[in-house]
């Protein structure tokens, strides 16, 4: 059993950012995460980190070793998942990553209501703006808007989607309105730096003729929220998830920018690892999401009375 937690803690530790990061993670001092990585480091007599650098960096053995450790894990979860399933009901944790906005609106009520199905199932929540990172193994789950970032993943996807460019009437009547998807080098773009690389770059058309321009402005931020506010403030146009702005073009607050021309696809999709066992209770939480979702998404649509 004792090497069997060594294995657990060192997963932690391969997969956080620093040292630091495990010790929050593992619920313990910085110093305790040292003294045990030390520990496991002297009884395997390796190194297994790099210590000094900025960031945690394992070595060549530690990075075996971490690919080891997760193929070791993921067998015990595939035998708890088995007694668990002969036992009846889904129980053992679930760690989710979803964007920021999307997180929030839709996805932290699903899980709540997911939970309250399965209450012997413990999920943590992680929302961020930061690109997904699925080499660290992070998560169980993702819910992950666009293009996945990663081919070998396992994905499914939950909700069609598009991203769409709009603005303020107020911002349209005092700058007007671009006919052509070139024209928006010239206006107050607000940028939404999320997930992907080049933030400044729009994309439009298909699939067989893709198009794209490079925007500028002076508002830019991480927080779909908040590029939506100043949007509506009239500062700019902003190209967003339909998901989220549909409320605010169907009461006309704002309005579609570029209506003729098509923007491709932006779906919401479920990532998994695909070389690992997916206990069963993570796929039937991803069951619940591609069954809810989409209706969760509509009814926000809906004026509220």
């Amino acid at each position: 059993m004792e090497r069997l937690d060594d294995l657990g803690f060192f997963h932690v530790v391969a997969v956080s950012e620093t040292l630091t990061a495990a010790a929050r993670e593992l619920d313990v001092s910085l110093p305790v995460v040292s003294k045990r990585l030390k520990a496991l480091e002297e009884r395997l007599d390796v190194r297994l980190v790099h210590r000094g650098a900025r960031r945690l960096a394992l070595t060549a053995e530690g990075e075996l070793y971490a690919a080891r450790v997760e193929a070791i894990l993921d067998q015990v979860r595939e035998l708890d998942d088995l007694v668990g399933h002969r036992a009846g009901d889904l129980r053992g944790p679930i760690v989710v990553q979803a964007t920021l906005g999307l997180g929030r609106a839709h996805v932290a009520p699903l899980i709540g209501e997911f939970t309250a199905r399965h209450p012997r199932v413990r999920v943590r929540l992680h929302t961020s703006a930061l690109p997904l990172r699925p080499h660290r193994r992070e998560f169980d789950l993702a819910v992950h808007v666009g293009t996945p970032p990663d081919s070998t993943l396992r994905m499914r996807r939950l909700a069609r989607n598009r991203r769409v460019p709009c603005a303020a009437p107020s911002y349209v009547d005092r700058r007007g309105t671009p006919e052509r998807i070139e024209d928006l080098a010239a206006h107050d773009c607000i940028v939404l730096r999320e997930n992907e690389g080049d933030f400044a770059v729009w994309r439009f058309g298909g699939a067989a003729q893709p198009r794209q321009v490079r925007v500028r402005g002076s508002l830019a931020s991480n927080d779909g929220d908040i590029v939506t506010d100043w949007a509506l403030q009239g500062r700019g146009i902003v190209m967003r998830s339909e998901w989220q702005v549909r409320p605010h073009l169907d009461s006309g607050a704002l309005v579609r920018v570029l209506p003729g021309v098509p923007t491709p696809p932006a779906d919401i999709y479920a990532l998994l690892a695909d070389d690992a066992h997916v206990p069963r209770r993570t796929a039937e939480l991803v069951t619940h999401l591609a069954a809810r979702l989409p209706d969760a998404i509509t009814a926000s649509r809906r004026p509220s009375r």
